[in-house]
Parts: C-alpha cells; sequence; structure tokens
C-alpha cells in the first residue's frame, strides 16, 4: 500500500468519526462540533499529504462550520488560511481572495488584529508576483486593520508594499498618496532615515508623472531628512529638470545609490522621461551651423 493510499484511507476514518461526532442520539442532545472539528481538521491534513487536494478542502470547510457553531473564530480564521495555502496547491490563487478576507474577519471578530492583518500579508505575498492588483488590495486593507492597534511601524511596513506595487503598476498618482502617507508613519516613529529614501523615491514617481515643480516642492518639505548624499543627487537632478539637461539628469538617474534602492524605484529610476528642451536646442544649433556652412560655400564657388 502506498504512502497515499495510507493516507486516504486514514482520511476516511478520520471523516467517519467527525461525522459520528454529530451525531445526537436520546442520550447525547448537543454535537460534539470540537471534537469533529478536530478530526476533520486531521483529515484535511492527511488528504493534503495525499495530495488529495479538493477534499482536503472540503475538509477544512466542515471543520470551519463546527469552529463557526463553537463559536471558536480563531480557530476557523486558522482554517481558512490552510484553505488559502490550498489554492496555490489547486492551482486557484483567484480564490485567495475571498478566503483571505474571510480569515481575516474571523480573527477580528476574535479581537486579533495582528492576526487578522498577518493573514492578509501571508496572502498577499503569495498572490504578488501572478495577481499584483489582489495583492494591492490586501496589503491596503491590511493597513486599515493593523492602525486599529495604532500599530504605526507595522503600518508603515504594510504601507511601504503598497507604494512599490502602485510603482510596479505604473499608477503613479496613487503611488504619490501612499508615499506621503508612509513618510507620516515614518514621522510618527521618528525613523528619519527611512523618510530620507522615501523623499527620493517620492521625487523619482512625480518626475515619472512630468511633475517636476512638484518633485521640488517634496524635496523643499522633506529634504532635511536626507543624507548627504541623497540630498546632493537630489539637488543636481531637479537642477537638471530645471535646465532641461537630459544627460546631467540621466547621469544623476545612474547614482549608485539610487540603482540599489527597491527594485521598484530602480526599474523606475531608468524609465523616467529625460528632459529634451536642451537637446532639441542642439539640434537645431547644429542644423543652423550647418545651413551658414553650406551657405558660405556656395558663396564662396560664385566668387571663383
Amino acid at each position: 500500500m502506498s504512502v497515499a493510499a495510507k493516507k486516504i484511507a486514514e482520511a476516511e476514518q478520520l471523516v467517519h468519526t467527525a461525522e459520528k461526532s454529530l451525531k445526537t442520539s436520546l442520550l447525547k442532545w448537543v454535537p460534539d462540533y470540537d471534537s469533529a472539528a478536530d478530526e476533520y481538521a486531521k483529515a484535511a491534513t492527511a488528504y493534503r499529504i495525499a495530495k488529495s487536494f479538493d477534499k482536503s478542502k472540503e475538509c477544512l470547510l466542515k471543520s470551519i462550520e463546527c469552529y463557526k457553531n463553537n463559536k471558536s473564530w480563531f480557530h476557523a480564521a486558522k482554517s481558512y488560511e490552510q484553505i488559502i495555502l490550498l489554492c496555490k496547491d489547486l492551482d486557484k490563487l483567484t480564490d485567495v481572495e475571498e478566503y483571505a478576507n474571510k480569515a481575516c474577519s474571523l480573527y477580528q471578530q476574535h479581537g486579533s488584529p495582528e492576526a487578522a492583518a498577518s493573514a492578509l500579508d501571508k496572502a498577499a505575498k503569495l498572490t504578488e508576483q501572478k495577481h499584483p492588483e489582489m495583492a494591492l488590495r490586501f496589503y491596503q486593507h491590511a493597513v486599515e486593520v493593523i492602525m486599529i492597534e495604532d500599530s504605526t511601524r507595522q503600518a508603515s511596513e504594510y504601507s511601504s508594499k503598497v507604494s512599490r506595487i502602485l510603482v510596479k503598476l505604473q499608477r503613479y498618482e496613487e503611488a504619490t498618496k501612499a508615499l506621503k502617507k508612509e513618510i507620516g508613519f515614518y514621522q510618527q516613529t521618528e525613523s528619519y532615515g527611512q523618510i530620507g529614501r522615501l523623499v527620493v523615491a517620492l521625487v523619482l514617481v512625480q518626475l515619472a508623472l512630468g511633475d517636476s515643480v512638484e518633485a521640488e516642492k517634496s524635496f523643499k518639505e522633506w529634504g532635511n531628512c536626507c543624507e548627504a548624499e541623497e540630498v546632493s543627487t537630489l539637488q543636481t537632478l531637479l537642477q537638471a529638470f530645471d535646465d532641461e539637461d537630459g544627460e546631467l539628469a540621466a547621469k544623476m538617474l545612474a547614482s549608485p545609490f539610487i540603482r540599489h534602492m527597491d527594485v521598484e524605484y530602480a526599474i523606475l529610476a531608468k524609465n523616467i522621461p529625460l528632459p529634451k528642451g536642451l537637446e532639441v536646442e542642439k539640434k537645431s544649433s547644429d542644423a543652423n551651423e550647418a545651413n551658414t556652412t553650406r551657405e558660405l560655400e556656395d558663396e564662396g564657388e560664385g566668387l571663383c
């Protein structure tokens, strides 16, 4: 008998025991939801080891109903988290949002906002690569949930992920608002070093929007939190945009510390449209010089 077959047989026995626990009789008036929930949960684990994922999910849903009947909200939420992992095994990541939100709601009902936010965080990590917009919603919800506890430090971590995904999705208007919110969280915890790097990110996003005026305002407002290298680079970068000096702007955007920022901002820096004013002016000047040279040459030929 293979390991999978043994586990399936074990799971079937556990399901039978669970069903028996739910039966009532003349001497047993109330179903034993506690025992049934535990047996269903064990059966789900056995089915999962046997790679019978649909059966595992079915058992977890039954265990959740038993936990709910017993008002065991925390354990019900834990079971929803197990289903979230099964969604990956079943290649049904689009189902994650339903179960993550249910887990979050039950954790909150139990009075555990940190566990609720953590469940959303795990779901976001699971879906971010293939479904970044879904992951974004999870992180945004996690910020809201954790702030119920006034956990600003944790909120700033989730907010950071919100900002980075928005940049990745090229939703720059929303990204500027998210970055300012993130800066606000770090101001509350007096994490000024973190603010400095976020100012760089905010300036990059505003330049990507083509709004060098707002970028300069952001630098003036929070630039005092930046380190010397960041200040120097941003001053030169903003001046380059003001002067429409594409070559200097490109040089600043390729600065080592910008290249080593979070990958979303490093990629953004490579794709920011460079100012073209002086480039156009230079081309026009070169064309005028060429025309003048040709005219002089023509006049010289006429004199000969």
